[in-house]
């Protein structure tokens, strides 16, 4: 479903009507900054997310499949989100790991030869994933 298929007239307090459009994240584009520090704009997959798209998608898939259980199931549910979340952690402990190698690797391996033009583009890829971090 496009978010053309999805728009509709909404009738506002004041008397109007517009179209209203809702947002499909799907393909909403924007800047972005990986974690690694270089710019991305978002004309493609949300390839600077942490999760890849297929990972992150399954554990949406399962912690909605949790909340829906609940009705059903409360105390279930509850314990499998929470051992979701804690995969989740896990998982998301390992990436910045990874990443963490991913930035000081350039700079550290090659200490003795790096000029300061590498420093400063390795300080500012620190900067950008900091920052990234902070908004999760």
């Amino acid at each position: 479903m496009t978010t053309t298929d999805r728009t509709h007239r909404v009738h506002h307090t004041d008397g109007t009507d517009r179209t209203h459009h809702p947002v499909d994240r799907r393909t909403e584009h924007r800047t972005e900054h990986r974690a690694d520090g270089a710019g991305h704009s978002g004309s493609g997959p949300d390839d600077t997310a942490l999760l890849p798209p297929a990972e992150r998608e399954e554990f949406l898939r399962r912690m909605h499949q949790a909340v829906n259980g609940f009705v059903d199931e409360p105390r279930r549910s509850v314990e499998e989100a929470d051992a979701l979340f804690e995969e989740l952690s896990r998982r998301i402990s390992a990436l910045v790991a990874e990443r963490h190698h991913g930035l000081r690797a350039p700079w550290r391996d090659n200490e003795a030869t790096a000029e300061t033009e590498d420093l400063r583009n390795a300080l500012r890829r620190y900067r950008d994933a900091a920052e990234r971090l902070t908004r999760l």
